[in-house]
């Protein structure tokens, strides 16, 4: 499988394949964003594609993606378990719950709730 747009709930999001590329570079991150101005609205990351760093606050990566994906007016969102890394940091547990409450970034367990969260929109 490839990264792939597709239709969820009315709404345009570029599914990025768990086997693909890590994001690992804000050119990566860029990459990403250049794929969904195929039609998408939202990005889809699995979170095993995103570099450790992403989750280690301290590093700025995070911070430095999701401010991109809010400047091209696309919505990012992470997918899968990341649980090792919120009990590791508080700051990541609040980050997580903030962004959770927005509209920009989302992190949800699976693609059942970003479903759900994307029908919740429309």
């Amino acid at each position: 499988m490839t990264d792939v747009v597709e239709d969820r709930g009315g709404v345009q999001v570029l599914m990025c394949d768990p086997a693909g590329p890590k994001v690992a570079t804000m050119q990566d991150a860029l990459d990403l964003i250049g794929s969904a101005f195929l039609g998408a609205q939202v990005v889809a990351v699995p979170a095993e594609r995103l570099d450790e760093r992403f989750f280690s606050l301290g590093t700025r990566f995070a911070g430095e993606i999701m401010q991109k994906f809010v400047n091209y007016r696309l919505r990012l969102v992470v997918i899968g378990d990341i649980s090792r890394h919120l009990e590791a940091s508080s700051a990541l547990r609040a980050l997580v719950h903030e962004s959770n409450r927005s509209d920009h970034v989302w992190f949800v367990p699976d693609v059942d709730t970003l479903d759900s969260r994307l029908k919740a929109m429309a």
